[in-house]
């Protein structure tokens, strides 16, 4: 017996942190678990994480004993720092979502570092209202009721006399007793211990996230199947900061880079250069390109022409946005010293050699609910001084479909001056496919594939991605139209690739692993790309025709294309490489198409 007391008093000696800070312990609980449940969409399919209430509660104990170890004076003014904190951190998140349908994301944070105090008090007169209130925000407000109601009580001068308190001197009797106590203690010792050995993977995977020392090598880690999810607002919150941290960075490279672009001439060879950026787009879904279905009736017509030509081996040299956008509008190539941020962003010497310079994105615009993929790929096109430096004209509204581009393309070309770039970035085939085009406007159904190997529902996805990119033909075609009339050369890129069910593939989407295969190689990375020319400038520029048909077959990567873009304009500059201009006699063919700095795509069987 004495034996087990003495037992007793040690594995009771687990519970005094919570003697001292257990009300601290339980509504911290408790606030982590309604906000983890509150940020939830209403939508089927949804989820929270499944580890949430343990990885909590393990977070919730670690704090516990941090305030227990430090003297007390120091652990109660940093409990109730941590009190503000969680609260403001937790009530904000929750609004957001209500508002707004999004947590704390590092535009959202970056939005709110450029609000200034009047747009703060307008927001506040706008949005915080009785209906928010009454929304899952009041959850939240619950719990802080609850928690000052407990405060005020327990620490109401004289103590409680009635029956509650001595049920609580006799609960206090009870769990006094060494071996009652010990039994909690085993109790909490084997929870905490539980806790920790299912949440370390997803710890373990957010200390990975925030190791990295750029922002495309945290996107790539959020493509991995065992990325950590930022399940509490603290987490999203330090997340938020860090993201921002790194882009910030490489906007100060960017920005010093502003008046190091330099143009030495400029003939100005083509009056029009217009570049339409396409999304996720397989060139093996393309009829221009042997697809067995009729996607680019359009785009083939124009080619039966003579005036559009396809180049057929063109590949990306990522299969992200984000990093091919920095390598599309970076002077940096792959394989060059240094990062894409120490080189120059091609519109920057457009602009700095007399070019009106248009920028039409429809998904690169700063928003609350902006993924962090499209924060990574468009930080540096929407920081205000690089803006100013790369373009003249910008829109300012995301459209549902590409067609809104249409009409805010015509909204603004009255600001279009003698000599213009024009660059048009397009939702295209961006996933969910059956989103990217108007339900009037649906061709392809399952019944049209002779697929056996599929399910209906995987024959509905295959079929809205090629839908997707039929509605697409129907858009560069009339961005084509707007061009007819002028001497214009007009190219088309899309970012990347995209898996949909290829033969024998029961996938979509993109695959995020380090092994590069060709199967992936070829759904992926390899893309369409076209440069149609109209007849003034096929008449005024017939040597340059000619060029552009002779390298429809070479060998390209899309990282090279800000050099094509400045000799079609005929920008004489330190930044330009013939060696990267497939028009150019001296291109290097022969130089390796390195896939995610990895892969050589020549050398994969």
């Amino acid at each position: 017996m004495n034996l087990a007391y003495k037992i007793g008093r040690i594995l009771s000696s687990v519970l005094r942190p919570l003697r001292d800070y257990g009300a601290f312990m339980v509504f911290m609980y408790v606030l982590g678990l309604v906000c983890v449940y509150a940020v939830v969409p209403a939508k089927r399919g949804y989820h929270a994480y499944s580890l949430a209430p343990q990885e909590l509660f393990l977070d919730v104990c670690l704090l516990t004993l941090v305030l227990w170890m430090l003297p007390h004076r120091i652990g109660l003014w940093l409990k109730r720092a941590m009190y503000v904190v969680a609260y403001t951190l937790v009530i904000v998140d929750v609004y957001c979502f209500v508002k707004f349908d999004t947590t704390i994301t590092p535009t959202m944070l970056l939005l709110v570092g450029e609000t200034n105090s009047e747009e703060a008090t307008e927001f506040i007169d706008s949005y915080l209202t009785l209906n928010v209130i009454f929304s899952r925000l009041g959850r939240v407000l619950l719990v802080l009721l609850a928690h000052v109601a407990w405060t005020v009580v327990w620490h109401k001068k004289p103590r409680p006399t009635s029956t509650l308190r001595k049920r609580l001197e006799q609960a206090k009797g009870i769990f006094s007793s060494p071996l009652t106590a010990g039994l909690g203690g085993v109790i909490v010792l084997a929870a905490f211990v539980y806790c920790a050995a299912v949440g370390w993977k997803n710890k373990a995977a957010f200390a990975r996230l925030m190791s990295y020392d750029n922002i495309g090598d945290v996107e790539h880690e959020l493509t991995r199947k065992d990325c950590a999810v930022l399940y509490h607002p603290v987490y999203r919150l330090a997340f938020s900061i860090y993201a921002n941290e790194l882009t910030a960075k490489q906007v100060v490279k960017l920005v010093d880079n502003i008046d190091k672009a330099v143009v030495d001439s400029c003939s100005m060879r083509s009056k029009n250069v217009v570049l339409i950026i396409g999304e996720s787009y397989n060139r093996h879904h393309a009829s221009l390109y042997g697809y067995g279905l009729p996607t680019t009736p359009r785009q083939e017509e124009r080619a039966r022409r003579g005036r559009l030509v396809p180049f057929s081996d063109v590949v990306a040299p990522w299969n992200l946005t984000s990093f091919v956008f920095k390598y599309l509008f970076s002077l940096y190539a792959v394989g060059d010293k240094g990062e894409w941020c120490d080189y120059p962003l091609f519109p920057e010497l457009f602009r700095k050699a007399g070019y009106h310079v248009t920028f039409l994105t429809n998904q690169f615009l700063p928003q609350a609910k902006e993924a962090v993929y499209d924060f990574s790929g468009g930080f540096f096109l929407n920081n205000p001084e690089l803006s100013r430096a790369m373009f003249d004209t910008r829109n300012e509204q995301l459209y549902r479909y590409d067609d809104g581009m249409l009409k805010e393309y015509d909204r603004l070309k009255a600001q279009n001056k003698e000599n213009n770039l024009i660059i048009f970035h397009l939702k295209g085939q961006h996933v969910d496919y059956r989103t990217r085009f108007p339900l009037s406007r649906r061709k392809f159904n399952p019944d049209d594939y002779e697929r056996p190997d599929l399910k209906q529902k995987e024959l509905r996805v295959l079929s809205d991605y090629d839908n997707a990119i039929l509605y697409n033909d129907s858009i560069v075609d009339e961005i084509i139209k707007r061009f007819e009339d002028e001497e214009a050369v007009v190219i088309y890129v899309p970012d990347h690739g995209e898996e949909c069910y290829g033969e024998g593939v029961h996938f979509y989407g993109r695959m995020h692993s380090t092994e590069i295969t060709a199967r992936l190689a070829r759904e992926e990375f390899d893309i369409p790309f076209w440069i149609w020319c109209s007849h003034d400038f096929m008449v005024n520029h017939p040597a340059l025709y000619g060029d552009i048909l002779k390298a429809r077959d070479c060998r390209y990567m899309t990282d090279a294309l800000p050099h094509l873009l400045l000799y079609l304009a005929g920008i004489s500059s330190p930044h330009y490489r013939e060696s990267l201009n497939i028009l150019a006699p001296g291109y290097d063919e022969a130089r390796p198409r390195i896939l995610k700095n990895t892969t050589d795509y020549d050398k994969l069987k």
